[in-house]
């Protein structure tokens, strides 16, 4: 007589697809409000002064790759409010 028990064991990927299956149901109700990020405002005079600094710097100076990182968020928390 062969045994067909193997035929009703569920594959070993089912379990961690149904898990996956209700975690993403317990998440969507969620609704998490993650609030901006202050933007400090600067006078005209620091920025000229921060302009010119940047001006003096050795062409290709990391700082200034930094600075653009920075002005990009700067505008995304802008965009943010």
């Amino acid at each position: 007589m062969t045994s067909n028990a193997r035929c009703w064991t569920p594959p070993a990927a089912a379990p961690l697809i149904a898990m996956l299956w209700l975690s993403g149901c317990a998440m969507g109700g969620s609704d998490v409000h993650v609030p901006c990020p202050p933007v400090v405002e600067y006078s005209a005079a620091d920025q000229k002064r921060a302009a010119e600094e940047v001006d003096a710097l050795a062409e290709g100076a990391m700082i200034v790759r930094m600075l653009s990182d920075f002005a990009v968020l700067r505008d995304q928390a802008r965009a943010c409010r």
